[in-house]
């Protein structure tokens, strides 16, 4: 997977991170009862996997696990051949997140175990929930009394687990916890041409959000792409820090 990494990432103690969503026109993830979920195109669900086959490790939280089939493997043997031919094995590792330790026992992904799955949590998680989850995760680690610290667990994450580039398919609670974090490299959108609607419905980033403007991660457009009635659409990320710092290398150059 060296081609996809430059020295920086290579040498960093992070792995790169890369969200992938589908949204609607009005940027929606979700209807308002969540029932419905999975809306893009063949090409959209193509693309996920095409996506997946460049990954170490495949993320997602507690709720995506919890609300239908989900097993965060790689697919089908064609996307198998692409994750060898570029060098990486050919399942990837799976990662849950659940700051309570909510995953259902008797979820889709714990009936496959073709790769390891790990469970990230916090101190919030009871024992008695933990317990039972030991029995079919490869490993669980806590970081965080409260709420998940995914910077730690992210070093952790590639010092023990090899993880170097590390894909995020949601939901908006994690995306979110993980924009807020400056942990964000990359952002894949497609958007489809859907309306949902609802002030409820969930978008690519809920839970806390960033309180000022400042504050707010910013994108700059990598990539666009039409196919269909569908954009597939490649956003680099960049946080407060980050963009100080790019904004200053400006400034210098203009003296």
């Amino acid at each position: 997977m060296a081609a996809h990494l430059n020295p920086k990432i290579r040498n960093s103690k992070l792995p790169f991170v890369f969200v992938n969503m589908a949204i609607t026109a009005d940027g929606k993830i979700a209807t308002a009862n969540r029932a419905v979920s999975s809306f893009g195109s063949k090409r959209d669900k193509e693309h996920l996997f095409e996506l997946r086959a460049t990954a170490d490790a495949v993320m997602c939280g507690a709720g995506t696990i919890n609300s239908g089939p989900v097993n965060l493997g790689p697919g089908a043997p064609k996307f198998r051949r692409m994750r060898t031919r570029g060098g990486l094995a050919e399942y990837n590792v799976r990662i849950i997140t659940s700051g309570s330790g909510s995953v259902d026992p008797k979820a889709e992904i714990f009936k496959h175990t073709f790769s390891p799955l790990l469970i990230l949590t916090t101190g919030r998680a009871s024992e008695n929930k933990l317990e039972l989850l030991r029995k079919l995760a490869t490993e669980i680690k806590s970081f965080g009394a409260n709420e998940i610290d995914f910077r730690k667990a992210l070093q952790w994450l590639r010092a023990k687990w090899g993880i170097k580039r590390l894909l995020c398919e949601g939901g908006g609670e994690l995306n979110d916890a993980l924009f807020r974090a400056g942990l964000v490299n990359e952002v894949h959108l497609t958007i489809c041409p859907k309306i949902f609607g609802g002030r409820r419905a969930p978008t690519i980033a809920e839970g806390e959000g960033f309180a000022k403007l400042a504050e707010a991660a910013q994108l700059k457009l990598k990539s666009m792409k039409r196919i269909g009635d569908e954009l597939f659409v490649v956003y680099e990320c960049f946080n407060s820090t980050q963009r100080a710092k790019s904004q200053s290398k400006s400034a210098r150059r203009l003296r």
